[in-house]
C-alpha cells in the first residue's frame, strides 16, 4: 500500500488587482492603483505601462515644451507628461506635451480633449503612439496632434479636418514647419535634439 502525503497549500498572496481582471479597467479603479513609481495610461479599458523615457526623447520633449511655452497666449497652458487626460471612462492617457484652455484644467486632470496633444516616440511606445493614442485622440476631437520622432529628427502633424485628422505638415532635419493650431508656433525638428 503507498501513503500518499498531503499536498501543502501555499498561502495566497497578499497583494489583490484594485479591480476585477475579468472586464476592463476604468479610470477609478486606475485610481486605486497604488502610486509605485511608474506611469500609467489607460486605453480602450487596458492598462499601459511606460518606461522611463530616454535622454534623447526628454530633451526633444523638453525643447518643444519650451517653445510652445514662449509662444503660449494667456488663456491657454502648456503642460508636460505627466498629467492625466481623460478622453473616456475607459481611456485615460499622459501626452508627453499638452496645450489646453486655462478654464478646461480640474486640480487632478484635464477632463476632455487637449487643443493639441505631443507624442515623443520611443522604440517601447512608437506603435502606441502612432495606432492607439492616434484613433483615441482622433475620436475624442483632439484638434491637432504632433508626433516627434528624436531618432530621425522628425515631425508629423495631423489636424482635425470634417471629423478625421489630416496631415498638414512632415518635416525633418532643418526643414522648419510653420503652425498656426493652436497658436502660431515654428518648429524645427533638428533643434530639438541638438
Amino acid at each position: 500500500m503507498t501513503l500518499v502525503e498531503p499536498i501543502e497549500t501555499r498561502p495566497e498572496p497578499e497583494f489583490s488587482m484594485p479591480w476585477a481582471p475579468f472586464r476592463p479597467i476604468t479610470r477609478a479603479d486606475l485610481y486605486r492603483v497604488p502610486n509605485d513609481g511608474h506611469r500609467y495610461e489607460l486605453i480602450d479599458g487596458v492598462l499601459v505601462m511606460t518606461p522611463a523615457p530616454s535622454l534623447r526623447h526628454q530633451l526633444a520633449a523638453g525643447r518643444l515644451f519650451s517653445r510652445l511655452t514662449l509662444n503660449c497666449p494667456d488663456d491657454l497652458y502648456v503642460l508636460s507628461a505627466p498629467f492625466d487626460v481623460v478622453l473616456s471612462e475607459d481611456t485615460l492617457v499622459q501626452p508627453d506635451i499638452l496645450v489646453a484652455a486655462r478654464d478646461d484644467f480640474t486640480e487632478r486632470d484635464l477632463p476632455k480633449a487637449p487643443l493639441l496633444a505631443v507624442e515623443v516616440l520611443s522604440p517601447s511606445t512608437r506603435r502606441i503612439d502612432l495606432m492607439l493614442k492616434f484613433s483615441r485622440y482622433e475620436a475624442a476631437g483632439c484638434p491637432s496632434y504632433w508626433v516627434v520622432d528624436p531618432d530621425t529628427p522628425t515631425l508629423i502633424v495631423w489636424e482635425m479636418q470634417d471629423g478625421a485628422y489630416a496631415q498638414v505638415a512632415k518635416v525633418s532635419g532643418d526643414e522648419a514647419a510653420r503652425l498656426t493650431s493652436p497658436y502660431d508656433v515654428e518648429v524645427v525638428p533638428a533643434d530639438l535634439i541638438v
